[in-house]
């Protein structure tokens, strides 16, 4: 497992146990019971802990990304003309099924057959 996919995985396990671990009760009891503030203060001190777990994974995704920048530009320079080409020529991604690798490499885009294509919803309305 990469060293990223563990640190999201510690992260969400953190998160929902720092969710877990807040007052239930209106604001103004949970300063007056000393055992939600002891778990506030718990969880305040366990959410710093993650915090500088997680710099050096952070740190290391900065470097990562500023060593990729130049590349994802002329990938972006290079493709960018060919891909708006290829949007001009696909007029609505509905009318096609998911794209598909030949054993080749080949790449294709299959139009839908028109019983395929499922009819617009009445009113008009599109849902995003």
């Amino acid at each position: 497992m990469r060293y990223t996919e563990a640190m999201k995985r510690f992260l969400i396990s953190a998160a929902l146990a720092a969710s877990l671990t807040m007052p239930l009760a209106p604001a103004g009891l949970a300063e007056e019971d000393d055992g939600f503030s002891l778990m506030e203060e718990g969880a305040k001190l366990f959410m710093r802990g993650i915090i500088q777990e997680m710099e050096p994974a952070i740190e290391e995704l900065n470097e990562l990304s500023q060593e990729l920048e130049p590349a994802l530009k002329q990938m972006m320079q290079e493709m960018g003309p060919a891909f708006a080409e290829l949007l001009d020529k696909v007029d609505d991604i509905t009318m096609y099924h998911p794209p598909e690798m030949l054993p080749n490499g080949d790449i294709i885009l299959r139009r839908k057959q028109p019983e395929e294509v499922e009819p617009p919803e009445e009113g008009g309305a599109i849902d995003l």
